[in-house]
């Protein structure tokens, strides 16, 4: 089973944002990269078919298809970089409370995919509210 890595999406309020903000950066098909300081110990596990899931503003709303994590440097001066795939697949809005830097997210633990259909398209407030009421 894939590992996956959930992380906080700073200065983005919705999916929409984060699109308009990597389409602004150079167009939105290339591969996106994540940095940060600390490479994963179980890097590997994330490979085999895990995701970054994005939490906006207490909520996982969606999730990105890792492609390959590397280590830039050497000592003080190392970093990590995450190459996500261009796609984002929107999930089923969970809660998550606040957290620093990244953390693992066990296939158990990581929320359902919604349905790509455009008639499936919900309200990201809407699936939110609903969630948080146990009606979704």
């Amino acid at each position: 089973m894939p590992l996956h890595m959930i992380k906080l999406c700073v200065g983005c309020d919705t999916v929409e944002e984060l699109i308009a903000w990597h389409a602004g950066e150079g167009g939105v098909r290339r591969p996106w990269t994540m940095h940060t300081r600390q490479t994963p110990k179980r890097a590997a596990e994330m490979l085999d078919g895990g995701s970054l899931y994005r939490v906006f503003k207490g909520v996982i709303l969606c999730r990105q298809p890792i492609l390959k994590i590397t280590t830039v440097g050497e000592g003080p001066n190392a970093r990590c970089e995450v190459t996500l795939d261009p796609k984002i697949v929107r999930v089923a809005p969970t809660p998550r409370r606040a957290f620093q830097g990244w953390r693992y997210l066990e296939p158990k633990d990581a929320p359902e995919d919604l349905s790509q259909e455009p008639d499936a398209e919900i309200p990201t407030e809407l699936a939110r509210q609903l969630r948080e009421l146990g009606a979704w």
